[in-house]
C-alpha cells in the first residue's frame, strides 16, 4: 500500500497510521496557514486540531511575547522550584544538573527526553510559568507537560534490528529501500525477517 496524499486523508486516525518527516509534516501546516519551528510533536498536534476542526492557524501565527527585559538569573540566584524555566535560562548543564541531584538525591543525575521536551516546549511557547517544581514533577511523573516524540527513533530501530538480523550480509541500501515500504504503508514501523522474503509489512 502507497502512502496517500495528505489532502486525500479524511481523518487523524488516517494521518497516524503512515510515518512523517518532519519537513512533511512542516509542509503540511504551511498548507494549514501555520509557519512555525517547533517539534514534531507539537507539528502534529496542529494537524490533529485540523481534523478536529478546532486550527486556528491566526492564534498559532501571533507573535510571541519575548522575555528581554526579564531579570537574568545570575550564580548569586540559586535555582529552586520555583524558579521560571524561561526566565532563568536553566538548561542542562553542570547547575541544572547539580539542582536536581540535591532534589532527587540522584548522582549523577541523567535528564529525561521527556524533561528535555518540556524545557524546549517552554523556550518555544515562551511560557514563563513553568517552573522547576514543574519539571521535578514531569520526573516524578506526576505532571505531564511535553512527551517526547519517540517516533523520532523508529527509522534507528528499524535499521538496529535490520541489521542484527542480516549481519555482514546487509547494506544501508536495501534497509533504505525496505524502510520505505514500511514508511509508507499503515502497518507498523519496525523490521522483521518477513520483509525481505514477501517485501510487505505486517501486522503486529
Amino acid at each position: 500500500m502507497t502512502r496517500p496524499e495528505f489532502s486525500s486523508i479524511s481523518t487523524f486516525e488516517g494521518f497516524s497510521k503512515y510515518y512523517w518527516y518532519r519537513d512533511e509534516l512542516l509542509a503540511i501546516c504551511r498548507k494549514l496557514g501555520v509557519s512555525s519551528t517547533i517539534g514534531k510533536h507539537e507539528l502534529e498536534d496542529i494537524i490533529r486540531q485540523h481534523f478536529a476542526g478546532t486550527l486556528d492557524a491566526a492564534k498559532l501565527k501571533k507573535p510571541r511575547a519575548t522575555s528581554r527585559n526579564a531579570k537574568k538569573r545570575t550564580p548569586a540566584e540559586p535555582y529552586t522550584r520555583n524558579t521560571s524555566v524561561v526566565l532563568s535560562g536553566f538548561t542542562c548543564g553542570n547547575m541544572g544538573r547539580a539542582f536536581f541531584e540535591a532534589e532527587t538525591g540522584i548522582v549523577p543525575f541523567h535528564f529525561t527526553a521527556d524533561m528535555v521536551a518540556c524545557i524546549k516546549k517552554a523556550r518555544a511557547e515562551n511560557d514563563e510559568t513553568f517552573t522547576l517544581g514543574d519539571l521535578a514533577d514531569v520526573f516524578y511523573g506526576k505532571k505531564t507537560y511535553a512527551t517526547y516524540d519517540k517516533s523520532v527513533c523508529q527509522w534507528n530501530q528499524f535499521l538496529k534490528d535490520y541489521f542484527a538480523d542480516r549481519g555482514k550480509n546487509g547494506t544501508a541500501e536495501e534497509a533504505r529501500a525496505l524502510w520505505k515500504k514500511v514508511r509508507d504503508s499503515d502497518k507498523p514501523k519496525v523490521y522483521t525477517p518477513e520483509l525481505l522474503l514477501t517485501g510487505e509489512p505486517k501486522d503486529e
